[in-house]
């Protein structure tokens, strides 16, 4: 007798809110963690935030009681539970910041927490000063998370996953062109990733606390830094503490939060040999260098060199900074002249290395085009060639070189179509685009309506849901969100 598995067309929604509400319990532990902060500090905040973790942790529990008939997960509940995990953790992850003394509406509260989670680090807060020690760790502490994925993290914690849809919902998230697995199942993947994160973030706040920062202030850069986020426990930012080696340290991290987290595990346990073998990574060197010769001399030409780290340190950071789409500039970066915006503009759009926890289009996938350009130029004298793409020595199939095409044109068209959207709500154009592309792009650079040291707190309230959208669809990597409002995701 033939036996067949019938084909299940009803989207399995108790397994994804079970899903979710295990989520929603991790986030509540997360919510500890200002709320210890709170507690040494003596904040009043220590109540609000056991409160909110309360209302976290009973909702996921909650969930968590759900019985799914089958825990059986297909593609599009895979696609489906990365979208509203995002969504729903933001919005009982904004809770702190309207309990909390912060004064910001639900449209501010999400557009905060959305940026957070997404690591592109653009802010509403008029001024960090006041605000309580609590909720600048807990800004830290959402950054954290989102760097590496909220998904990924819970692949590594959540067992039933790996049986159930795991490598769905890891390829849903994780971003880059094609998408290996370092170990036989996918949790034990997301243990090796996460297991690389959290021995750079120790390690960074330890060389953090060396310099003029408290341990507190270490702690928030740490988790900010390697998640190459962006926000900062001071209105200065890093200039705060004036330091060559802080300016040092961090872009050694920034840089290794640009590299692909796969590249590193496999060189920290003996397996990755040279890493100047893997395309990406040798292009994304090449970049930073290029770029950074090109602030020098831009800095050179407006003669603003006024000492020997205004020429060398700060350009470098400048460099890693935007490249792995952190985002923190220098106070006068006005100043470094036209060449230096352009230079910003394409690294924005560039970012550093797929599976990395930076923003951008990434490298690999202009690695990917330029070799497909390569590829049809030579056709067209030799047209009886058969030819292909090569990435590390492999030939790519067809299907990668149109996703990395179908990828940038929709890239384009999100920068477009936002672009024109926020102008409608009355931004200037030129302010609307570079918003959209800051959003989508996860950098969280501001433009003139914001100031590229200020935030986004005068822009309307529609423009803050919508770039909270481009933001998600940038980290997520498009297809994953636009999935959800194509009419064929939700047929039979």
């Amino acid at each position: 007798m033939l036996s067949y598995k019938k084909h299940r067309y009803y989207i399995n929604m108790p397994m994804l809110l079970r899903v979710i509400g295990y989520l929603l319990v991790i986030e509540s532990l997360f919510m500890l963690i200002p709320c210890i902060i709170a507690l040494i500090y003596g904040e009043d905040s220590f109540l609000d935030f056991l409160i909110c973790a309360g209302i976290s942790g009973a909702c996921g529990g909650g969930m968590m009681m759900l019985k799914p008939k089958t825990k059986e997960m297909g593609k599009r509940e895979a696609i489906l539970l990365t979208g509203m995990t995002w969504v729903i953790l933001s919005l009982f992850g904004m809770l702190p910041f309207l309990s909390v003394g912060t004064h910001l509406s639900v449209s501010d509260a999400f557009f905060e927490t959305m940026s957070g989670f997404t690591t592109t680090g653009a802010s509403v807060l008029n001024t960090l000063i006041g605000i309580p020690k609590s909720i600048l760790a807990w800004r830290c502490v959402v950054q954290w998370v989102g760097g590496l994925g909220i998904i990924l993290f819970t692949l590594a914690v959540v067992p039933m996953l790996n049986y159930s849809g795991g490598m769905q919902l890891f390829n849903a998230e994780v971003t880059g062109i094609t998408h290996d697995k370092l170990r036989p199942r996918v949790s034990y993947t997301a243990k090796g990733l996460w297991g690389v994160y959290i021995l750079l973030t120790i390690l960074l706040i330890v060389f953090l606390s060396f310099s003029k920062m408290s341990f507190f202030d270490a702690f928030c850069h740490g988790l900010s830094t390697i998640s190459t986020g962006g926000f900062s426990t001071s209105d200065m930012s890093i200039a705060q503490w004036n330091s060559i080696y802080l300016k040092i340290v961090m872009c050694v991290f920034m840089f290794l939060g640009g590299v692909n987290f796969s590249l590193l595990f496999n060189l920290l346990t003996g397996k990755g040999g040279n890493p100047f073998k893997n395309t990406a990574f040798k292009c994304y060197v090449v970049i930073i260098l290029v770029c950074y010769i090109g602030f020098v001399i831009n800095i050179l030409i407006e003669g603003l060199a006024e000492n020997w780290e205004y020429l060398t340190i700060d350009p470098l950071f400048q460099t890693i900074s935007i490249l792995s789409s952190t985002g923190i500039t220098e106070p006068n970066f006005h100043d470094w002249g036209s060449i230096s915006i352009a230079l910003l503009l394409v690294m924005i759009v560039m970012g550093s290395c797929a599976g990395s926890t930076s923003g951008g289009a990434k490298v690999d996938r202009f690695v990917v085009l330029f070799k497909f350009l390569k590829t049809e130029f030579y056709k067209m004298m030799h047209p009886s060639t058969v030819t292909t793409v090569t990435i590390n020595g492999k030939g790519t199939s067809g299907s990668v070189v149109q996703k990395t095409l179908a990828f940038l044109f929709l890239y384009v068209m999100v920068i477009c179509i936002g672009g024109l959207a926020m102008s409608l709500m009355g931004l200037p154009l030129s302010d609307s685009f570079f918003c959209a592309l800051s959003a989508i792009s996860n950098t969280g650079l501001g433009t003139e309506v914001t100031g590229l040291s200020e935030n986004y707190a005068l822009i309307p309230d529609a423009a803050k849901w919508l770039l909270s959208l481009i933001m998600l669809i940038g980290r997520l990597e498009i297809f994953t969100i636009l999935l959800l409002f194509t009419p064929t995701f939700w047929k039979r």
